[in-house]
């Protein structure tokens, strides 16, 4: 309940701010049309236009609920309307990203902790490529896989997925693996453990807090690789589609409920890492 309270009043806020933008932002339509009209509308009725209109500047909450839901139930989750079908799109590219990105990160930070020219060589490549806009490197993906012959668009969105959740999940495990200190290292050297014995029974069993931290944030920026990774591909399924298509088309109720489908499905991956590091912890008899 003490943690239900502060999320609570957030969202509260953020619900009366949103509906404040909303009237401000829309009501240079109201105003417009009524002075078109000769008309001149009260702050009520400004209100009440600004929270029904079919193309706003800024949508009410209730009308991105409204959408939101009969895009979630309103048809056949197999329906290219669905925002489940949609999901589901994106969901797939994300997991395959997101699985090649634990697997990149992870073999670098291993190679790079017991090997000082990988530590000096890639480590400081691997932060400039964080500074390369997404937006920019996604279409440069998306041509490189046509030239090569890739025909299958769920590839190129997957490595634009792995090339944002990598990141993480490489500076957390270097500093997790790295994390044992001297004495715990030269107490194994003492029994004679060799490289391999030290880093499975102490290196990695450190490093496994560092790792679930950075999975949760790996996988949210694996679900935005994904979204990036549709719209320069020229998809017609998944969540980005869905915002490119409402964007392009002047409906921006179709956006908006794509981003909050986005939104919860990025809720549902991160409680699903933070399952599997509960049950991870209790494997290991970490009491909390």
């Amino acid at each position: 309940m003490r943690t239900l309270v502060p999320i609570l009043t957030v969202l509260v806020g953020i619900v009366v701010l949103w509906y404040a933008g909303a009237v401000w932002l829309n009501s240079a339509w109201t105003l417009d049309q009524a002075a078109r009209s000769g008309a001149e509308p009260t702050f009520i009725d400004i209100v009440n236009d600004t929270m029904m209109q079919e193309r706003p500047v800024l949508p009410a909450p209730h009308q991105v609920a409204a959408e939101f839901w009969k895009g979630v139930t309103g048809q056949k989750v197999t329906s290219k309307r669905s925002l489940v079908y949609h999901g589901f799109v994106t969901l797939q590219a994300t997991m395959y990203g997101f699985v090649l990105g634990i697997l990149v990160g992870v073999a670098l930070a291993v190679s790079i902790v017991h090997s000082r020219v990988m530590d000096l060589s890639v480590m400081p490549w691997a932060i400039i490529s964080q500074t390369i806009p997404i937006v920019a490197l996604a279409p440069m993906i998306v041509v490189l896989s046509n030239a090569v012959g890739i025909e299958d668009r769920l590839i190129p969105k997957a490595v634009i997925s792995a090339y944002l959740s990598f990141f993480p999940v490489l500076v957390s495990m270097v500093k997790g693996l790295r994390s044992p200190d001297a004495m715990q290292l030269d107490l194994l050297r003492t029994y004679g453990a060799n490289r391999s014995q030290v880093f499975w029974k102490l290196r990695l069993p450190s490093s496994l807090p560092y790792f679930f931290a950075s999975l949760k944030v790996a996988v949210a920026a694996s679900l935005v690789g994904a979204i990036v990774g549709e719209l320069p591909t020229g998809a017609i399924d998944g969540l980005g589609a869905r915002m490119l298509i409402g964007s392009q088309f002047g409906q921006p109720l179709i956006m908006w409920a794509a981003l909050i489908a986005a939104a919860v499905l990025a809720g549902a991956l991160i409680l699903v890492v933070g399952l599997l590091q509960r049950l991870a912890e209790r494997r290991m008899g970490v009491v909390r």
